[in-house]
């Protein structure tokens, strides 16, 4: 039995990672800051009975990451983004591979321009910029054939951001145009547990995932509270008011500027005329990893209703 490491099972999309791999077959570290906190969806019988083991690691921490390979003996790790980082995780990257890591799936982003190199991606455009370059740093560490990026699009947990305006049926924001798929974070944990544990599929590299159905926020936030049973009045917000707003809810500056920039079109072209690359191939990935059609925003609604409580 294989063993891998990974990173952030606390998280939703870790959580499904670590406990997918687990269902292949791999005997799974969980590698955690904190190894007290709580793993969403793993209960302690549930942890003991599946011969999870947890090791301390923290990814802005090379020496501790080295430290979990070791132990752990794994060959195979499971890596997320780590926004602030100021080396984009190089040096994290470098360590796994001199301690015996030999794969990595990395959670990268569906933002990244198709057409243009990893380096050559302006850091201006922030999203795409920063997976770009910890991409760029596996590469140049692992080589193209022993590591994949998962490029997820919009994930729907996104929509929590606007929970009291739900609850209060009455939501200001900038943007509301803009397109999204919403993608579910468990779909994507999914698949990152079966990549890692049983390598892609199809020669994949860059593996796309898209939920079934593209909509604008606007209409998407309407469909949430409709099946949560509540009217909805959404007031679109000027770029000066929605910059104020993000500004005033504790967003850096140059960020809140960005998301102002993106959210005022449908959505930025990622090249060859496309908001959202590859979008069919993204779209069955989640059935070609894990048996089923990637799950619709009314079936997440309906399974997490708790979420929208005040």
């Amino acid at each position: 039995m294989a063993s891998v490491l990974v990173f952030g099972p606390t998280g939703k999309v870790g959580s499904y990672a670590a406990r997918t791999a687990a269902e292949h077959g791999a005997k799974v570290w969980l590698a955690m800051r904190d190894t007290t906190k709580t793993i969403t969806g793993l209960t302690e019988d549930a942890e003991k009975a599946g011969g999870y083991k947890r090791v301390q690691a923290d990814l802005q921490k090379p020496e501790t990451v080295s430290e979990a390979v070791k132990v752990s003996g794994a060959k195979r790790a499971f890596i997320y983004l780590v926004h602030g980082a100021p080396d984009h995780l190089k040096g994290t990257i470098e360590a796994m591979k001199a301690a015996g890591i030999e794969f990595v799936v990395f959670l990268s982003s569906f933002t990244i321009l198709v057409n243009k190199g990893l380096r050559e991606i302006s850091p201006s455009d922030y999203i795409a910029y920063v997976h770009a370059q910890v991409e760029a740093n596996l590469e140049e560490t692992f080589g193209v054939d022993n590591y994949v990026a998962l490029r997820p699009g919009a994930f729907v947990t996104n929509l929590l951001a606007e929970k009291e305006g739900i609850i209060a049926g009455k939501i200001e924001m900038h943007g509301s145009i803009f397109e999204q798929d919403n993608i579910v974070p468990s779909d994507i944990g999914k698949v990152a547990g079966t990549v890692l544990a049983s390598g892609p599929r199809n020669g994949q590299k860059k593996v796309y995932l898209y939920g079934p159905q593209i909509r604008s926020i606007h209409d998407s936030l309407v469909e949430v509270a409709r099946l949560l049973g509540k009217d909805l009045e959404i007031i679109e917000l000027s770029p000066e008011e929605g910059l104020k707003k993000y500004v005033g809810g504790g967003m850096g500056e140059s960020i809140a500027k960005y998301m102002i920039e993106v959210r005022s079109t449908k959505g930025p072209d990622k090249g060859n005329g496309e908001r959202f690359p590859r979008y069919q191939e993204g779209a069955s990935n989640v059935q070609l990893y894990t048996g089923k059609p990637s799950t619709s925003l009314e079936d997440w609604v309906k399974q997490n209703k708790e979420l929208f409580q005040s």
